[in-house]
């Protein structure tokens, strides 16, 4: 793909599922979500280019639409025409991309329904201002300083997406900071909230297409990457569409409450809508 390799793990029987991990993430995230979906699908969680393990090729299109383009591709290649689709945090808003995309005439992809877990979007104030600077000149020399002690500091800053930071569980840490082992993972996130406002405003002229589209909205309460305040303005531009709030929960719902997360992704995913009551948020 694009001349590189992209990493991905399988596992089950059944309709193809694709799940797409967030800014920093990679597979290791869905390690609680797989093995429970694998009775129901066969289910599909690649490292997108860039990230994990997978290659970090320079010039990479790190937009959302570069993005999604490059994983329909892999979805072609594994030879799938029809699928469902889970994204959390920057992998959601890759997959709504991938839903516009997938509506678009002589595609030859159907996309069944769509799960969005806290997906990054432009009604959430906090990543308007964060990523901007993170992303600027000024915020990249920043980052940069930082980059020797990052190991160090990524204990601090994953411990801040979960609601209860007691919840987090042994060998977590270890598994998000393996693939520091290969170079250009810090360059591949600059790239990305490089263009961060831009993508957003892409997306922003998206979402009115995606109307058709089944959906399922997952958000923890306590969410403080994406205010989980943003799910209401976004399920808007989802009329077939039903939003679930883990009380008490960050921005990591399948792995701080997998158990809850998992029951509510597979009665979606399965059809069974009315035994699953969405829980409101004030």
């Amino acid at each position: 793909m694009d001349g590189a390799r992209m990493r991905y793990l399988r596992a089950g029987a059944g309709p193809p599922l694709i799940l797409l991990h967030g800014l920093l993430g990679y597979s290791f995230s869905w390690r609680y979500t797989m093995p429970a979906l694998a009775p129901h699908a066969t289910v599909y969680a690649p490292d997108m280019m860039g990230a994990g393990f997978s290659d970090r090729p320079p010039g990479l299109d790190h937009s959302l639409r570069g993005n999604a383009q490059r994983v329909l591709r892999f979805i072609r290649n594994l030879g799938i025409s029809s699928f469902d689709l889970v994204g959390t945090s920057h992998g959601g808003a890759i997959a709504m991309m991938m839903a516009a995309e997938c509506l678009q005439p002589n595609t030859g992809l159907t996309l069944g329904s769509l799960v969005l877990v806290a997906p990054v979007n432009p009604f959430s104030a906090h990543g308007r201002r964060l990523a901007p600077f993170i992303g600027s000149r000024l915020g990249s020399a920043m980052f940069r300083t930082l980059i020797p002690h990052m190991k160090r500091m990524h204990s601090h800053w994953h411990a801040r997406m979960y609601g209860d930071r007691r919840r987090i569980l042994s060998g977590t840490l270890e598994g998000y900071t393996a693939p520091l082992s290969k170079p250009g993972l810090f360059d591949h996130a600059l790239s990305i909230v490089r263009i961060w406002t831009r993508d957003l405003r892409d997306l922003h002229e998206t979402l009115p297409k995606l109307a058709p589209v089944r959906t399922l909205l997952m958000w923890g309460s306590k969410d403080g990457a994406v205010y989980a305040s943003s799910a209401a303005k976004l399920a808007k531009y989802f009329p077939n569409s039903k939003t679930i709030i883990f009380p008490g929960i960050g921005h990591l719902p399948y792995e701080e409450c997998p158990d809850e997360f998992n029951r509510a992704l597979i009665e979606f995913l399965t059809g069974e809508r009315e035994s699953c009551s969405p829980i409101k948020f004030s």
